[in-house]
């Protein structure tokens, strides 16, 4: 083979390579709407995986992994023809000598499960029950009228919904597990000793052309809106230059979005067009920031002047909160309002691009320069940090169908948590790490074992669901899928995961039945305070901001002032996901004619006749503001709220547990959906429900999570037409 036909093959192998990108998406896409549509089909009451399946062209066990609630009747309930012999269960080993000391009595009506293979303890895999914990009974008034609970059948088998879920990461056994309770060398969060620079800025409407700079306002003409027209057209506008471009609506880089498969390639291909003049910046100062940032609503584009110093970043406003139907002129008030209200706090505050960076920047300048912490709060182990990435999710998504709720429901009913991350940074994990097996678990006393899970812990525990269980779930499990979550709740489930202490506690604690918690392992920490100050000052603009928009006469300040209190919550909320320090996916270009420069692990995502675009994920960096046990601790004490919070004001309490079972239709994050109102307290105070919608039916039960936003945009809208409704 001589050059010219290596190169010819290299041509064609090319086309090839974009020939199979191209059917990869469509397949992809074909997949996607299949998965939807067995989940909708899942919602019928009758529906069985076993018709399903052919119909889909997929396994038994690759439908109920899409579908998990087709799981537990067809594996519990549902008689098979010419059953195959059951092997016998292997005997349970006996637990060690300190875990028997501690055992406690199963609650009343639990039956305990017979062991099967998947759950069989083993030495290595024995845990230590942890104590049913009591609360205070409510008053009689508050506490609603629950159905008796169906007995569990006695020769049921235990479910096995769990063995189509992911296997979770562990602790090592003995001194190799023990060495991940360190901190890594030389890396702690430290108060900085510099001051961050302010960027001019722009708010531009890339549809109408609206061009706001300080306190003038510029009509531009953008027939294109791409990212060459908008730079050139700015700095055309303003000859002196500007350093960031927000663009508050139009949303430039969706107009090409029927020429790709995916948002994300379109993305790439806006962000990756010709600009003339420019080139793609590679970074500058302490927040140093390189290349593209394509994420498929609020990307990120960085430009550099080719011959000079000029650097741009263009941004979405809409990270910071929802800018629909609001002018750019009002936009640009809220960050004015934004910036001064943190400014009483933080006299050095600087508004940075993004609010997970400003947030993260501003709690640094709460960290302590005098006391126990002055050298800063050091870096979890690269390993500790790893388990809790794969351990601990965020908030809590599901959709509960038919049968376990009415096909027509009486009502939809809205509760959103108002600024509910804020309730929860009070405490925080400090401190060396300690590890806590089963057998240090088990040779303390009660009252230490409930000091321990009332503390900044995640803990490792086989539960078990109890037999006369009529409610939702309350421990997050694995789920097929990376990264997926799903709540199992059928009497008598066994499955192992990993939770933070909050949820283990509602547990422990709730309203209804004690569940069985075996502690395999745990990670310790010692109480802490390192985010309250800075959560105070947040909550405190917060609480201003919201008071000026019930306040003000003026309609336009009124909105103002109502996103920058949005953008106060976009702090706090994405300042937390920042600590989680999620290890990253890089995304970069090359062009064509230098292709063998594209990274060897990197994935093509993307590719025109000019430039190739990539991505890869790389590892954890040395971030010294990576905290992921305070983000961990914060997620599960707001998904606990969500089944359960306790108001001592109103001797009462809230949450999804203290509602009937059968009524809870699904959860957002920090909102649940129920089918009759419920009598909570709202003093409009961070974590207290807010009522935010109500459709009144009968409508048919949602059966994706389309149809529930659809129900929720309905039932808002409804709701505050209400003259009397509450929150309008």
């Amino acid at each position: 083979m001589d050059a010219k036909t290596y190169n010819a093959e290299l041509a064609e192998l090319r086309v090839l390579r974009d020939g199979i990108r191209k059917a990869q998406a469509a397949l992809e896409k074909l997949e996607t709407d299949r998965a939807r549509k067995i989940t909708a089909l899942a919602g019928y009451e009758k529906a069985k995986a076993e018709r399903i399946a052919p119909a889909a062209g997929l396994s038994l066990a690759d439908i109920v992994a899409i579908a998990p609630i087709l799981a537990p009747d067809r594996l519990t309930t549902t008689a098979q023809p010419n059953p195959a012999p059951v092997p016998p269960s292997p005997p349970e080993p006996a637990a060690p000598p300190a875990a028997a000391a501690v055992q406690t009595p199963e609650p009343a009506g639990e039956t305990a499960l017979p062991s099967s293979t998947e759950h069989a303890q083993t030495p290595a895999q024995a845990g230590t029950v942890a104590p049913a914990m009591t609360r205070p009974a409510p008053e009689p008034e508050t506490e609603p009228e629950r159905p008796a609970a169906p007995s569990a059948p006695a020769a049921t088998a235990p479910p096995a919904a769990q063995a189509a879920q992911r296997t979770l990461p562990g602790i090592p056994e003995g001194p190799e597990g023990d060495r991940w309770f360190t901190h890594t060398t030389d890396l702690a969060s430290t108060h900085p000793n510099f001051t961050q620079q302010a960027r001019s800025t722009v708010f531009l409407d890339t549809h109408t052309g609206v061009l706001v700079h300080r306190d003038q306002t510029f009509r531009t003409d953008l027939p294109t809106a791409s990212a060459a027209e908008i730079l050139n057209t700015v700095f055309h506008v303003l000859p002196g230059g500007v350093e960031r471009i927000y663009i508050t609506a139009g949303a430039p880089w969706h107009r090409q979005a029927d020429q790709h498969p995916f948002l994300k390639d379109t993305v790439a291909a806006w962000l990756n067009a010709p600009t003339p003049g420019w080139r793609t910046d590679t970074g500058r100062g302490r927040d140093r920031m390189a290349g593209h940032f394509v994420h498929p609503r609020n990307p990120v584009g960085r430009y550099q002047r080719e011959h000079g110093e000029q650097h741009v970043e263009i941004r979405s406003a809409g990270e910071w909160f929802d800018t629909e139907g609001t002018e750019p002129a009002v936009i640009r008030d809220a960050f004015v309002l934004l910036w001064k209200a943190l400014r009483r706090h933080w006299p050095d505050a600087v508004l940075m691009g993004s609010p997970s960076q400003t947030g993260r920047d501003l709690w640094t300048r709460t960290i302590p320069t005098k006391g126990q912490y002055a050298d800063g709060y050091p870096v979890l182990s690269e390993e500790l940090r790893g388990l809790f990435h794969a351990t601990a999710g965020q908030g809590r998504t599901e959709l509960i169908t038919p049968p376990h709720v009415p096909a027509q429901l009486p009502a939809l009913v809205e509760y959103d948590r108002t600024f509910a991350y804020a309730k929860h940074t009070w405490k925080s994990g400090v401190g060396t790490p300690r590890r806590v097996t089963a057998a240090t678990f088990a040779s303390w006393s009660q009252k230490e074992q409930t000091r321990a899970l009332f503390a900044c812990g995640h803990w490792h525990v086989r539960v078990t669901v109890p037999d006369t269980w009529t409610h939702i779930g309350i421990l997050p499990a694995p789920a097929p899928g990376d990264r997926a979550w799903h709540y199992p709740a059928t009497p008598g489930t066994t499955f192992t995961t990993w939770a933070g202490g909050p949820e283990i506690h509602t547990a422990l604690s709730n309203p209804h039945t004690p569940w069985k918690i075996e502690i395999l392992d745990g990670i310790l920490f010692d109480d802490g305070k390192p985010l309250d100050d800075w959560s105070k000052k947040l909550k405190e603009a917060w609480a201003s901001l919201t008071a000026q928009a019930d306040l003000n006469g003026d309609p336009d300040q009124r909105t103002a002032a109502h996103l920058a209190a949005r953008a106060v919550r976009a702090l706090l909320l994405y300042g937390i996901g920042a600590f989680a320090q999620r290890p990253r996916t890089v995304t970069g270009t090359t062009p064509r004619t230098m292709e063998r420069d594209v990274p060897p692990d990197a994935e093509i995502i993307g590719f025109d006749d000019q430039t190739i675009t990539w991505q890869r994920p790389t590892s954890f960096t040395r971030d010294p503001n990576a905290h992921p046990e305070w983000a961990a601790h914060i997620w599960s004490s707001a998904r606990a709220a969500l089944l359960s919070q306790r108001h001592r004001d109103d001797n009462t309490y809230a949450g999804a547990l203290h509602a009937p079972p059968g009524t809870i239709v699904a959860f957002r994050t920090d909102a649940v959906y129920l089918t009759q109102p419920q009598p909570w307290p709202h003093h409009s105070q961070p974590g207290d429900y807010l009522n935010k919608g109500h459709l009144t039916g009968p409508i048919p039960a949602p059966t994706t999570e389309d149809e529930l936003l659809t129900l929720r945009d309905r039932g808002r809208a409804a709701h505050h037409a209400t003259p009397t409704s509450e929150g309008a």
